[in-house]
């Protein structure tokens, strides 16, 4: 009998797909349960009853939250195509990009979404700054580890795919080739892989789920 794996995620939601990204990478089957969040089912709630979110990860039995420890969790348990460097430095390197990306570029880019239309000119600048900080980690590499998809590109997913629509839909211009060529090479780069091209939702889906997001 084989081992059982499952994702509990949202179709437009881009932690789900980091999570679905990493197993496939790793070549993990697994079973896939879309949950609707505005009508969480009792199974995700039981399973991730502190923060009520996707996704989550049930590997034999034994669920886990959060998607950065998900991707944690799975490096770990699957050590087929390795997702994080074995060297000890390069591997701190890393986790350093994983945390500023999930923190400070994330909740800067969520502060332009949502933030007073009198904050929006000083919350752009800030997230610019840090495209223009990844921009310069990436130096020329096609991926931010190198030649292949690594969890730092896993976990900035939602700058390759789901910030072009986000910043059309608000008509500004956090990324572009001009501003940022290497960043915007390696979100062409990085959407263009099958892997990746075949998780990703319709971009029209998309461009209409983040409307309704950003209207609530």
């Amino acid at each position: 009998m084989g081992e059982e794996v499952k994702v509990f995620g949202a179709w437009g939601s881009p932690f789900s797909s980091k999570v679905e990204l990493a197993l496939r990478l790793k070549g993990v089957p697994y079973d896939y349960i879309e949950e609707d969040l505005n009508n969480k089912s009792s199974l995700l709630l039981q399973y991730n009853p502190v923060y009520k979110k996707v996704p989550v990860l049930l590997h034999n039995g034994k669920s886990i939250a959060e998607s950065i420890i998900i991707l944690e969790y799975i490096e770990e348990t699957w050590k087929v195509y390795p997702i994080l460097p074995q060297d000890p430095y390069d591997k701190a390197m890393a986790r350093f990009w994983i945390n500023f990306i999930d923190g400070k570029c994330s909740s800067a880019i969520r502060k332009v979404a949502f933030c007073p239309e009198e904050e929006r000119e000083k919350a752009v600048e800030e997230a610019c700054e840090c495209l223009k900080t990844l921009e310069s980690a990436l130096n020329g590499k096609k991926f931010f580890g190198g030649d292949t998809i690594g969890m730092v590109d896993i976990v900035a997913l939602f700058i390759a795919f789901w910030l072009r629509p986000f910043q059309e839909i608000k008509g500004l211009e956090l990324l572009s080739s001009v501003k940022f060529p290497n960043l915007f090479k390696w979100t062409d780069d990085f959407v263009s892989c099958s892997i990746v091209t075949e998780l990703l939702p319709p971009r029209d889906k998309l461009v209409a789920h983040i409307k309704a997001h950003l209207s609530k």
